[in-house]
């Protein structure tokens, strides 16, 4: 039964797949890697300066490094594939996918690594889809030259909305930088889950200005951006401005809704233990798609080691 299954799945080729890859590869164990792209939002990240032993870099450059670390160690990558589904069949798993061309697979193995990350959540405010593409992007670095010399807007409190203002103010004629809290010591200036030094670079730019209590409503245009509406929280009062671009960075949500195995968060995060084990065996996750806190790449790719390492001593112990 299940004598073609192999050891283990690995879904997900960002810092914590790639780094699970490099691990099962050194124990010659029989796996593949699924993933739906290369990098992830690492990929999507901009400027990078806190890997560790290397000062600068960008997210793309950092993520096509992890790929080819794989394959220094001929890590079969099924790129372009996205996981539809997961089942148990005994102490087996049946993962079921589908590539980019429609055609679908199934794998069976004894052991699964999830590190399939997250994706940017929306506004969902009237425009905000339609324009999708046409003015409202999710991916700074991706879409920001778009707009040189044009007036854009940040939506967002965290450091991804302050490092998106600060890349704009040098492409941008003019930025708005949209956060919901008010400029108060208790709110960390109007952005609580920001880090200080940019908070700091932010208020230095004078291309940059901040529109502080404000809740985006609406976003208009013609076939494009041109307008976006907020209301004033203390003032109760209704603004609208002009703009041509609009950068939503308000958070991001896990990539989980295939699993239904391991138990998850309130917020869809996959919840593990410090071995990064799932409570479905021979699961484990791994990244920012767990419950584990503090989204970095450095974080994620120790996670990824781990949840390898747990991995391992799981089949070594397997038997059907």
């Amino acid at each position: 039964m299940h004598d073609d299954a192999l050891d283990l799945v690995i879904i997900g080729a960002a810092a914590a797949g790639c780094a699970a890859a490099v691990y099962a590869a050194r124990r010659n164990l029989n796996f593949v890697v699924i993933s739906k792209d290369i990098g992830g939002e690492v990929a999507l990240s901009g400027e990078v300066e806190n890997w560790p032993g290397t000062i600068h870099t960008t997210g793309y450059e950092l993520s096509q490094d992890f790929y080819k670390h794989t394959q220094a160690y001929n890590v079969k990558v099924n790129n372009g594939e996205e996981v539809t589904g997961m089942k148990q069949d005994g102490k087996f798993h049946i993962i079921s996918t589908k590539t980019n061309a429609g055609e679908e697979k199934t794998y069976t193995t004894k052991s699964i690594i999830i590190a399939t990350g997250i994706h940017p959540r929306h506004l969902g405010i009237p425009g905000e889809s339609e324009l999708k593409g046409r003015g409202v992007t999710y991916c700074t670095v991706c879409d920001g030259p778009l707009f040189r010399d044009k007036t854009t807007a940040t939506i967002g409190a965290g450091s991804s909305a302050l490092e998106s203002a600060l890349m704009m103010s040098g492409i941008a004629k003019k930025v708005y930088l949209i956060t919901k809290y008010p400029n108060t010591p208790e709110k960390n200036g109007g952005f609580p889950p920001g880090e200080h030094i940019l908070i700091e670079k932010v208020k230095e730019k004078d291309n940059i200005e901040i529109l502080y209590t404000a809740m985006t409503t609406k976003i208009e245009g013609d076939g494009k951006v041109e307008t976006l509406t907020y209301n004033d929280q203390l003032s109760g009062d209704e603004k609208t401005i002009s703009v041509d671009g609009v950068m939503v960075h308000i958070g991001m949500n896990p990539n989980s809704k295939f699993v239904e195995c391991s138990s998850k968060n309130k917020q869809g995060e996959i919840e593990v233990d410090i071995l990064c084990k799932t409570d479905c065996a021979g699961v484990f996750a791994a990244g920012d798609v767990t419950n584990v806190p503090y989204n970095q790449i450095a974080s994620a790719a120790g996670q990824g080691v781990t949840a390898a390492l747990s991995s391992i001593d799981y089949l070594n112990k397997w038997s059907a």
